[in-house]
């Protein structure tokens, strides 16, 4: 519960225990944490509780009031929603969701050899010691192996699924006035939608699309087309701005810093494309998001990209801007793959369900706490296609 308000981490717990609330009526669910963070799940059922938990995760302090939190509960199974990499002597078994790894290889450049070495192999250590790993996708399931030669009979692939609130229709009039009002938006415009951080490769996105503009000058083609990036605040970004002036763009970006989950889902609505050629995902959800709303996705051919948008998405080298461009721009142009892309979009959105992860999740629950009373099932997975839209 204490990650609630992250990016992916947080629509995880979200959708994850809301999903839990409407299956299982026999478990008693204790969510520990900030009761605050807790309320912006919802309404849930009655046999889950919020207990107050608010010491730091890796003080002595939040070590010990945990683990006796946990003896007055009487857990049979802790589920922790990310990875961590203190081990603790909790006095029941735990399983965990691993989102992703990005964090171990972002720390080659941060930490000194020691320090690298030891968080590694803490983090191992906690790994071996989960009774059962939820990884978000196959990819980092193949990550995990690889990378801490965690074997794979430990581990579930159980897919993310899009927050409920993005299944709610298509912008109405009344929608596209407000961001009109609000955002001064009336044009065509490309969207970016996620963190701004290095692996995201918003230099690329910026380049590509400054190279786009060139391109559509020639063809007279979307002359006021613009590209919106909402995120994190670009005071925090100075490298981009550069970028922007350096590509001569500085009247045709613009960065919208955070928005509301209502607010996003219009601008997923009303976007021409939407551009995420990402250099590392653990899952992916925002090309999803745009999907179930029939925008076409550019995307990356790398990580767990191809796994999660299947044949609905144009895929990339996300290191080739050139190649970024072109698929932007043939993307934009070509009326009868728009089309093409927007049916698939909504299929492939439709594969993955919050519903079917919290079947599986509670299945692991009961296994790992020895309440299961069938015959473990196989473990399921859901084929997705790999192919791109190339036709």
């Amino acid at each position: 519960m204490r990650r609630i308000t992250d990016f992916g981490v947080g629509t995880y717990i979200r959708n994850i225990v809301r999903a839990l609330s409407r299956l299982d009526r026999e478990n008693k669910y204790y969510l520990i944490g900030s009761p605050e963070k807790a309320r912006e799940i919802g309404p849930l059922a009655a046999s889950f509780h919020t207990v107050p938990f608010t010491a730091p995760d890796t003080s002595p302090r939040g070590y010990f009031e945990f683990r006796v939190i946990l003896r007055r509960l009487g857990c049979d199974l802790v589920h922790v929603p990310h990875l961590f990499w203190l081990p603790r002597a909790l006095p029941c078994p735990y399983v965990m969701t691993v989102h992703d790894v990005l964090e171990h290889m972002a720390r080659t450049r941060d930490h000194s050899g020691m320090r690298r070495s030891l968080h590694f192999h803490l983090t191992r250590r906690v790994l071996l010691g989960a009774s059962r790993i939820f990884a978000v996708s196959q990819f980092t399931e193949s990550e995990l192996e690889k990378l801490f030669g965690i074997p794979p009979g430990r581990m579930e692939v159980v897919y993310n699924a899009i927050d409920e609130r993005f299944l709610h229709g298509h912008a109405t009039p009344a929608d596209h006035e407000m961001i009109a009002q609000r955002y001064q938006v009336t044009y065509p415009f490309l969207l970016y939608a996620g963190r701004i951080s290095p692996h995201k490769n918003l230099v690329r996105i910026i380049e590509a699309f400054s190279a786009l503009k060139t391109e559509l000058e020639k063809d007279d083609k979307f002359p006021d087309l613009k590209l919106i990036i909402i995120g994190d605040e670009l005071s925090k970004h100075p490298d981009l701005r550069r970028t922007v002036i350096k590509s001569g763009v500085q009247n045709d970006v613009r960065f919208l810093g955070f928005v509301p989950i209502e607010v996003l889902q219009i601008f997923y609505d009303t976007a021409k494309v939407f551009v995420f050629p990402s250099l590392y995902e653990g899952f992916g959800l925002p090309p999803l998001e745009a999907m179930a709303h029939g925008t076409p996705v550019v995307t990356s051919n790398a990580s767990s990209l191809p796994e999660v948008v299947g044949n609905a998405a144009v895929m990339v080298n996300p290191e080739n801007v050139f190649e970024i461009m072109r698929a932007l721009h043939r993307v934009l142009i070509d009326q009868s793959l728009r089309e093409k892309m927007k049916a698939r979009s909504y299929e492939q959105s439709k594969r993955f369900s919050w519903e079917s992860s919290a079947r599986r999740v509670l299945q692991v629950y009961e296994e790992v706490a020895g309440k299961a009373s069938v015959t473990p099932r196989p473990r399921e997975r859901i084929e997705l296609p790999q192919k791109a839209a190339n036709s």
